[in-house]
């Protein structure tokens, strides 16, 4: 694991504005997408940024797509429904903004001529594009965990080929990028994911056993869509971050620790051989890390509020619950078999967070059912090392197979 791996080079110099840049936004209509934008728009407002939309997507969400292509004006503009392609269309026809609709026209705007690239698109769905903007060279903007978990080895290694810089989204991995000594990484002793702990922190087996889609997907801190926030609710979330934190940093899995503090203020730490232990601190808005990102190396303001230190008061920390959160158990058994064993389990969890988001199954069911079909992989005779993507494609498509049947055998149990 190479320092290439996570935003390597030095700071450009006599450089004013290190805010110009070309941007492609995998996802533009999600959380972390619409972020951006917001981001992108109070930049310019503020005389901070001079950017360029090369391409937005998405996958269903027409009307706030349109939106975005008449206010930002990019190039192209695709959207993942091949049925809505011709509404798209229409809606911009006269604009002279190029349209594209289906699976495809996802992976033409990620191979669009941009240099930052914001990773986005949710699940295991954002990992061929991502890819595709990775193999030209692009910087990734990397918000899609899943693309780590399933083939974070191909990915590294083609955005190490070919020149390009991944720069890590997700606030935990961020905080770490922010305070991470890449040119001494021999003299860190572990790394410190910090976890809020979800809406059920406090909450028993009995009590989550009988939760609810609603219960699951109110989080105390942050504001994310359901699958991410049902995955912070099993902590599911927190495991998937682990096994992307060993493929973003030099740093092997076993040195990495996961520790709960509700108030998710700190948002991780790195320890050093010295025993100084570094924290990122901030507010939970996720425009901070998204700011990192899109000025790095420099910085750039952001709206996000200021941390108040005395309204904050106290922070306080916990080791998390394996026994009431397996989703972690799982995540480092996961990693430490590796192979496809990473990309089968978040397969699993995909499916059987949406069995759950869809009332098919029980809220402890999804640890279930995820454990159940990496047990069933463990025992065929899987790929010990991920090469090429089609492994993951087809480890991914196996496990969803499987979870999928023993979420239908739940459902009618």
């Amino acid at each position: 694991m190479g320092q290439t791996k996570a935003g390597a080079g030095a700071p450009a110099a006599g450089n004013a504005n290190l805010t110009k840049r070309t941007v492609t936004i995998l996802g533009s209509t999600g959380s972390i997408g619409v972020n951006t934008l917001d981001l992108i728009e109070f930049a310019r407002g503020a005389g901070e940024a001079d950017v360029d939309i090369v391409a937005l997507t998405a996958n269903r969400n027409l009307e706030t797509l349109v939106e975005q292509a008449k206010t930002f004006r990019p190039q192209f503009v695709a959207i993942g429904d091949a049925s809505l392609g011709e509404d798209l269309k229409s809606a911009l026809a006269g604009t002279g903004i190029e349209t594209g609709a289906g699976p495809e026209a996802i992976e033409d705007a990620a191979e669009r001529d941009a240099d930052w690239v914001m990773a986005a698109i949710v699940g295991a769905a954002g990992l061929k594009p991502t890819l595709k903007a990775a193999l030209r060279g692009a910087d990734i903007a990397l918000a899609n965990k899943e693309c780590l978990v399933c083939a974070g080895d191909v990915v590294t290694a083609a955005i190490e080929k070919a020149g390009g810089r991944l720069l890590p989204v997700d606030s935990e991995h961020n905080a770490i990028f922010q305070v991470y000594d890449f040119e001494r990484p021999h003299r860190i002793s572990r790394l410190i994911l910090t976890a809020s702990g979800g809406p059920f922190r406090t909450w028993t087996r009995e009590e989550m056993a009988v939760a609810t889609p609603a219960q699951a997907v109110a989080h105390p801190n942050w504001s994310m869509g359901a699958k991410i926030s049902v995955d912070s609710a099993t902590l599911m979330n927190k495991g998937l971050e682990l096994i992307e934190a060993a493929h973003i940093f030099p740093t092997p899995h076993e040195k990495i620790d996961i520790l709960v503090h509700p108030q998710s203020v700190i948002h991780s730490m790195v320890e050093y051989a010295d025993g100084s232990v570094l924290a990122q601190l901030g507010t939970p808005d996720m425009r901070t890390p998204i700011a990192t990102t899109l000025a790095w190396p420099d910085r750039t303001p952001s709206p996000s509020a200021k941390l108040d230190f005395a309204e904050v008061a106290k922070l306080t920390f916990e080791a998390p619950d394996l026994k009431r959160f397996p989703a972690l158990r799982l995540a480092r058994e996961a990693i430490a078999a590796g192979g496809v064993m990473p990309a089968s389990l978040n397969a699993a969890n995909e499916i059987a967070v949406a069995a759950f988001l869809n009332g098919q199954v029980k809220f402890l069911d999804i640890a279930a059912i995820s454990e159940q079909v990496l047990e069933e992989v463990s025992r065929v005779n899987a790929p010990a090392r991920l090469t090429a993507l089609e492994d993951a494609v087809a480890a991914d498509a196996e496990a969803r197979r499987r979870a999928e049947e023993c979420a239908a055998a739940r459902a009618a149990a």
